[in-house]
């Protein structure tokens, strides 16, 4: 089941280029291994503005936990 309707498969390319070039980046609160990327798009909804993407680390490897549109920026 798709949760996030904003995001499909040819988003794929820009979620990868946001973890290559990310405006910002933040850390999660509860888990040390995992990391926000943040690209913010001017053009869209003030309540969906930034593309955020989650990303956890184990073992020196990351992969996508979620993506989805945001209005607000979170993590340490």
């Amino acid at each position: 089941m798709k949760k996030h309707p904003h995001i499909s498969e040819n988003m794929l390319e820009e979620i990868i280029n946001i973890i290559k070039k990310p405006q910002v980046i933040r850390k999660s609160e509860e888990d040390e291994n995992v990391c926000y990327f943040y690209k913010e798009h001017k053009e869209m909804e003030s309540n969906e503005r930034y593309l955020f993407v989650s990303v956890k680390y184990l073992n020196n490897h990351g992969f996508v936990i979620t993506s989805f549109f945001t209005n607000k920026i979170m993590g340490i």
